[in-house]
């Protein structure tokens, strides 16, 4: 047993570390965890990619299907269930176990509790010993009765009289008796072909359990041949996380300067964001302004020019409805209506009285002179150098980087040397040759095992042909007195093979009363011991109540709380059982999670020396960044900001731009006082007035064309450059003032709060790394409790076990008995129905005769050996 110790101590390194070093790590950095979430999520570590463990390929499936023949075997359990219906007794068991630990003595016995115990397992027994009982009776009153049956006929009495009183219902008595016998004789056979099926199915699972004997086998060399390989994989796999270690230490500016920088963008890029789309707003201002400039200018000058080209065409209006034609009375009305509508041919909007924006342009534009974007991007430059200036402020680190791979490749030795310490692969070698030799030893057995077989199949088949012989007198009874008998023939005057099939019936009857308590003898027997395996071993092996009682607390000895971990590793206090096993075998998880090795083993202490070490924090205590050389936003850009707040733009006066923008063009709209005036025109006789009204309204309409869209594209363009340089100037001050003092706030964040940020983000640093092998040891934890050393092997040995002595033995012997038992009871009205039929076929040495008497009015029967009575009157 020296290489299961040895595989277990090598099985239990790569454990993950214990609560208590899991707790200290978590008080140490709870603090900085809790105000490492409140401002922003950790970055997550990166994931490691370990590959695969080697896996092991079982070839044994410890599965059994029976067949055909299991219908015979569910009809066996079925009867066991009808003689024994108790739950099993695992109390009863367990109780009797522990009061008889010390041996079982006769005058314990009388004890009251061991009289209950009695009491109770003969009240679970109760159906097998009742169906024993009748066995055991059978058996006994068989040959008695078998006896006296014999003399008795001897003494020609009890049926040896070989006389046969004729009756009317002769034929229909013998028809019965013929018919009984057959059925009785059809269902012997059926018993017979039960438990020959059973017989065979013996000798030919034997032969299957060498398969599974060498799959077994197989497997546990697989087991042993792959379980140094997988562990030699996961020692190398450290290498993984030591290179993926040094990689980050190599490239500490980025990683560690990332962090600083991602730690502080979310102030250092808000503020600098808004100052960058302060400078847009300001280049957007002068824009609006020129806009608003031109647009001024050009409405300005186009005013004039309308409101002089209106009053030409409305003087000229006037002296064409001066026409002697508008006196007619029919005309009059309409000229007076257009010419009431004169006066609105007039402008609206007075852009004079607006005044100038030149002087608020005139000092964005001088804003403009210095470049704020650019400004902007030099701090956006600054800040995004950190990775650089931490890098050059942590050559310390990266010159200490041949001593930190120093000290992980000792950690490794360490691991190495560890795995190293056992001779795992001897003693995994020297079990391989122990299975090789075992399995030959096995093997030598096969002959022998052959030969015992056969004498088994030759004993059940001579116990069968016991039966067969009794089938054969019956069924050649059966036919010879068919086939001989003769209606005609008086019961003195039957043929020879009448007679032969009467013989040969009570031949059966013979050989019945010889072999069926030796029948019944074997039956019960094999009853006894085939049912109460089957519901004391195999049913609670099947539902794993059978592992409950092995794991019962406290079962072998009152100071021995479990039974497996006693045996295994001397300490029965361990909470390993032997069904939790089974399951995580049955689960093919790994040898140390099964067999919960991490409660042999203190792994912390090698974890806390050798993956965990302590010293490479110190590594980082030294680190120091300064990063006040970061200037977020120069002086010049700040004037910038605070000119542009003075430039004059919040002195505009917008309401009076707004009121006369909302103004409309002209006092009416041009294209529908002309279409008006068409229409009225049309209501005119045809002539000279017409023509002219006619014209004076496409003039109108040109007019507007030509002068009054251009103004309203203008005002449009007036109105949109307002309303922007209303909504960029309204609060301009203050929110120039807010993005300077959000400047300055993250100025003195970086300036005077750095030295925090760096310590806090180093320690984030460095419990990445730590990440790396945390999530080896992981790895390491998951893959022996899944993958290394999985013990399916085991849970196979168990299952196959139970298929070959229950499926295969203990099925196929109840079985056996089960048809054997048929025909033994079967035997007894085999035995009358013979009796019976054999008087009707058998040459009998007197009958009855009917003679005709004066003396009588009915007939009078003498046997014919007799004489007839003699009377006085003859």
């Amino acid at each position: 047993m020296l290489w299961t110790r040895w595989l277990v101590l090598l099985l239990c390194w790569g454990a993950t570390s214990g609560e208590q070093q899991a707790d200290e790590r978590d008080g140490t950095t709870a603090e900085v965890r809790s105000e490492s979430r409140r401002q922003r999520s950790p970055p997550p570590v990166e994931p490691l990619d370990f590959g695969f463990v080697p896996a092991a390929v079982y070839d044994t499936h410890a599965y059994y299907e029976p067949g055909a023949i299991g219908i015979l075997f569910h009809m066996v359990h079925a009867f066991l269930y009808v003689v024994q219906p108790n739950p099993f007794p695992k109390d009863l068991i367990v109780k009797v176990i522990q009061q008889n630990m010390g041996g079982i003595k006769i005058e314990e016995w009388r004890k009251p509790e061991n009289i209950v115990l009695l009491l109770q397992w003969i009240y679970y027994e109760a159906g097998f010993l009742l169906c024993s009982s009748i066995g055991i009776v059978f058996l006994v009153l068989t040959p008695i009765i078998g006896t006296c049956f014999c003399v008795c006929r001897c003494c020609e009495n009890c049926g040896g009289e070989m006389h046969q009183r004729q009756r009317k219902n002769a034929d229909c008595q013998r028809g019965f008796y013929t018919a009984s016998l057959i059925a009785t004789s059809i269902f012997i056979i059926l018993g017979v072909l039960i438990a020959y099926a059973a017989n065979h199915n013996i000798s030919a699972q034997i032969k299957s359990t060498r398969r599974f004997i060498n799959t077994n086998m197989r497997d546990l060399k697989t087991f042993a041949n792959n379980t140094p390989a997988q562990i030699e994989y996961l020692t190398a796999q450290y290498t993984t996380a030591k290179n993926k270690v040094l990689s980050d230490l190599d490239n500490i500016g980025p990683l560690l300067g990332g962090r600083i920088h991602s730690q502080l963008e979310k102030e250092v890029v808000p503020s600098l964001d808004t100052a960058l789309r302060m400078a847009g707003a300001m280049r957007e201002t002068k824009e609006a302004l020129e806009n608003v400039s031109s647009s001024l200018e050009l409405l300005q000058e186009g005013t004039g020019k309308l409101q002089a080209s209106l009053s030409g065409e409305r003087a000229s209006l006037s002296n064409t409805l001066s026409d002697p034609a508008c006196t007619n009375g029919a005309v009059s009305h309409t000229c007076n209506t257009i010419r009431s509508t004169l006066s609105q041919l007039g402008v609206n909007a007075d852009f004079s009285r607006l005044p100038d924006v030149s002087h608020a342009l005139a000092n964005v534009n001088t804003v403009l002179r210095t470049d704020l974007s650019n400004i902007v991007q030099k701090g956006y430059s600054s800040f995004n150098d950190t990775p650089r200036l931490v890098k050059e402020q942590t050559k310390n680190i990266v010159s200490a980087l041949p001593r930190v791979k120093g000290m992980l490749d000792k950690i490794g030795a360490e691991i190495i040397g560890f795995s190293k310490m056992f001779p795992v692969e001897s003693s995994l070698a020297n079990f391989t040759i122990f299975l090789s030799q075992g399995q030959k030893n096995i093997e030598s057995f096969y002959p022998q095992i052959d030969q015992m077989d056969f004498y088994r199949w030759i004993g059940c088949v001579a116990v069968l042909c016991m039966v067969v012989l009794v089938l054969a007198f019956n069924i050649l009874g059966l036919l010879c007195g068919t086939c001989g008998y003769d209606k005609q023939a008086t019961p003195t005057t039957r043929g020879c093979l009448s007679n032969t099939g009467g013989n040969l019936l009570m031949a059966g009857v013979g050989f019945s009363f010889v072999f069926s308590w030796v029948l019944m003898g074997v039956v019960t027997a094999l009853f006894a011991v085939g049912g109460n395996v089957e519901k004391l071993m195999c049913e609670p092996l099947a539902n794993r109540q059978l592992f409950k009682i092995i794991d019962t607390p406290f079962l072998v000895h009152p100071a021995k709380k479990n039974f497996l971990p006693g045996m295994l590793f001397q300490n029965p206090n361990i909470d390993l059982t032997l069904g939790s096993m089974y399951r995580e075998c049955y689960e093919n998880n790994g040898l140390y999670h099964a067999l919960q090795l991490e409660t042999m083993f203190n792994i912390n202490s090698f974890l806390n020396r050798t993956v965990y070490n302590k010293d490479l924090a110190k590594v980082f205590e030294s680190v120091q960044v300064d990063l006040q050389d970061i200037t977020l936003l120069e002086q010049a850009g700040r004037d910038n900001l605070i000119n542009f707040a003075n430039s004059g733009i919040g002195q505009i006066d917008y309401d009076a731009y707004l009121a006369e923008v909302n103004k409309g063009v002209t006092l009416v709209d041009l294209l529908s006082f002309s279409t008006d005036l068409e229409a009225q025109a049309d209501q005119l006789p045809r002539g000279a007035l017409e023509n002219a009204l006619k014209g004076h309204a496409s003039s109108i309409r040109q007019i507007h064309r030509e002068q009054v869209v251009p103004m309203e594209q203008a005002m449009s363009t007036l109105s949109q450059s307002i309303k922007q340089l209303q909504r960029t100037s309204s609060d301009l001050p203050v929110k120039v003032t807010n993005i300077l003092s959000a400047i300055d706030a993250v100025e003195y964040l970086i300036t005077h709060n750095a030295s925090h940020v760096v310590k806090q983000e180093t320690k984030a640093y460095v419990q990445s790394l730590v990440g790396y092998f945390k999530q080896y040891t992981d790895w390491v934890k998951n893959s022996l409790t899944v993958e290394v050393a999985q013990c399916k092997p085991i849970s196979n040995i168990v299952d196959s076990m139970e298929i070959v002595a229950c499926s295969f033995i203990i099925d196929s012997v109840n079985t056996f008995w089960f048809g054997l038992g048929g025909c033994s009871i079967l035997l007894i009205p085999s035995i009358i129905f013979s009796i019976k039929l054999a008087k009707y076929y058998r040459r009998m040495d007197t009958e009855d005769v009917f003679e005709d008497s004066p003396y009588y009015d009915t007939l009078t029967r003498f046997p014919r050996a007799s004489a007839p009575p003699s009377y006085t009157d003859w």
